[in-house]
Parts: C-alpha cells; sequence; structure tokens
C-alpha cells in the first residue's frame, strides 16, 4: 500500500509518499481502505518530532478517517463493505488502516466519508471542552481563541446551541467574516487592543475561555472574570508562561487542561459522543464549512497550507 511518511523529524520536507506492506492485523481489529483521512497540528507537531509518536520509521502519521470494512478477520461485528469512521487511531495517513473494534465509530448513510473526517477529531474536542471541561450554563459568555480555525467553528456553534453569547478571536477580517458565519456575538483581532474590547463588550470579563494558543494564556486569564474558567488544549503560537497559584486563589479563578484522549475512553463514550455530532449536523443545528482536499500524494503541500494558517477549517487528504 502507498502511505505518506516520514523517517527523520523536520519540516515538510521530510515528508515521503512511499510504497510500504500492508497492516498485518491482530485479533480483534479490522481492516478498512480509507477514502478521507483528516489532517490536523497535532501531524505537523509528530512531523517535527514534538508530540507523541507510534512505530518505527518509516514513520505514519494521522489519527482521523473514514472508509470502507474490506477485512473482518472473523469479527461478526463487521461486514465487509461497511461504512466507518474513527478519530483516534494511529497511522491513518494511508490507504489502509488497522482499526481496532473498540474504535470504530459506525458511519450513518447521511454522513459522507469527507464529513467524517472533518468533523470527528475537531468536532469531539469541541464537544468535551463545552460539555466537560467547561460545562457551557445558558447565558454565559465564552471567549473562543482561533475561532475561524477547525475547533473554533465547532466551539462557536456547539456554543451558542447550549445558550452562550461567544465571543470570537482571530488573526484576519476573513477569519472574522467566517467566524460571524458562525454565529459568533462579537469578533476581535489580535492585532488590535484586543483585551480592552473584550471589556467593552462584557465589563465584568467573560465566564470561560477556550485557548488553543498558548502563549496568550496569561491575556486570557485578564479577561476572564473573577469565579471564571481558562480552559487550556493547545499550543499553536508557542508554550504559556507558568500560572502563578496565588493568582488562582485571590481570583478564584480555575485553569483546566483539555485533551480529547481523556474522554474517548471506550466505545460506548467515541459512539455516543460521535453520533451526537452527527445528529447536530444532519438536524442543521450544525454547519461546516467545505474542507480544503488534498491527495494523499501532496501531503507536503498539505502540511504547507496548514502551517501558514490561511486555512479556515479543515484539510482532508484524499488516498
Amino acid at each position: 500500500m502507498k502511505a505518506l511518511t516520514f523517517s527523520k523529524f523536520g519540516n515538510s520536507d521530510v515528508l515521503e509518499y512511499i510504497e510500504i506492506p500492508s497492516p498485518e492485523l491482530k485479533s480483534g481489529e479490522i481492516l478498512v481502505e480509507m477514502k478521507a483521512i483528516g489532517l490536523n497540528f497535532a501531524d505537523v507537531y509528530r512531523r517535527k518530532g514534538n508530540y507523541h509518536l507510534k512505530g518505527n520509521p518509516p514513520f505514519i502519521a494521522g489519527y482521523e478517517g473514514a472508509g470502507i470494512v474490506v477485512e473482518t478477520n472473523g469479527n461478526s461485528d463487521f461486514k465487509i463493505g461497511d461504512r466507518v469512521a474513527f478519530a483516534d487511531v494511529p497511522f491513518a495517513n494511508a490507504e489502509l488502516v488497522a482499526v481496532p473494534l473498540d474504535h470504530v465509530i459506525p458511519l450513518p448513510e447521511n454522513i459522507s466519508f469527507e464529513t467524517a473526517a472533518t468533523i470527528l477529531l475537531q468536532g469531539l474536542t469541541a464537544h468535551y471542552l463545552a460539555t466537560d471541561s467547561h460545562k457551557t450554563q445558558k447565558g454565559e459568555t465564552v471567549l473562543v481563541h482561533a475561532s475561524a480555525g477547525g475547533v473554533g467553528q465547532f466551539l462557536t456553534q456547539i456554543s451558542k446551541l447550549l445558550g452562550a453569547r461567544v465571543i470570537g478571536l482571530t488573526s484576519s477580517s476573513d477569519k472574522a467574516e467566517v467566524s460571524k458565519q458562525n454565529g459568533a456575538d462579537a469578533v476581535f483581532l489580535y492585532s488590535e487592543d484586543w483585551k480592552k474590547q473584550v471589556f467593552d463588550f462584557c465589563p465584568n470579563g467573560v465566564d470561560a475561555v477556550y485557548d488553543s494558543i498558548g502563549s496568550t494564556l496569561t491575556d486570557s486569564f485578564e479577561v476572564t472574570k473573577m469565579c471564571g474558567q481558562v480552559v487550556f488544549f493547545g499550543m499553536a503560537g508557542g508554550d504559556p508562561e507558568f500560572v502563578n497559584p496565588r493568582m488562582l486563589m485571590d481570583t478564584s479563578k480555575t485553569l483546566t487542561g483539555g485533551d480529547l484522549w481523556s474522554y474517548l475512553i471506550s466505545k460506548e463514550e467515541r459512539i455516543k459522543r460521535a453520533h451526537q455530532l452527527f445528529d447536530w449536523i444532519a438536524n442543521g443545528d450544525i454547519t461546516i464549512a467545505t474542507p480544503t482536499i488534498f491527495k494523499l500524494s501532496e501531503g507536503k503541500l498539505a502540511h504547507d497550507y496548514l502551517e501558514s494558517r490561511k486555512s479556515t477549517g479543515k484539510i482532508i487528504l484524499i488516498p
């Protein structure tokens, strides 16, 4: 089979689209022929060598995608031709992927392969952030960093669905327009005095901030009201400064870390959370932007485009 691989860490030049052996199925696994694969910043971190990575060189990144079952390995839960997806299975950047049964998410007929690869990781991330890390209450005001990005768009829509007002932060007027289209009540630019703008909009500060930038963590606390919460779940802008516990005590503010893998702990959890997303999409409660599509063989171009920060929404790879 063909796969997008790398044998050393570095920039996108280390990526190679090569022929490698097909996966050998273990007990409790099925073989899936990939139809669409989600590209995420975590894949860039893996390529650079600063994120958890399984296997041996040539390494294969990717954890999210959708396709059809081509070998059941004697498992009766699925049959050849079944449409399935997954959000947390390694080595996804390949034509064939061995998927553990507990990680398989059955794909409804009204959800395309491309949609599944677009929504699962980012949508499930937004889902746990708004329902677990911070339990969104009607009437709250929340601040979403990188609100025009993949997670940001879902987080904005889910927060609105749960009754919150949403302030978006983004880097350009074009991205601000995307954020507004997703329902943000106000959108401010990083290049402006956004902290002052947040207080002008919400004088006491916001109830919760979702910070995926990292380097903005101190700023996030500054615009959070007393007894409010900052949810830290990414470092797209670099490592955060250390947080002084005394500040947390004096202001009664809370810092919560977030990682999707802490919540996808069982087959039932994966399916329940994914099908909540599928239902929201089928009902029109959540809309998704058309993804940017690259061939899997064009993986270098896809990585470069993701790192350029020109994208507003999902990038998917098609084998």
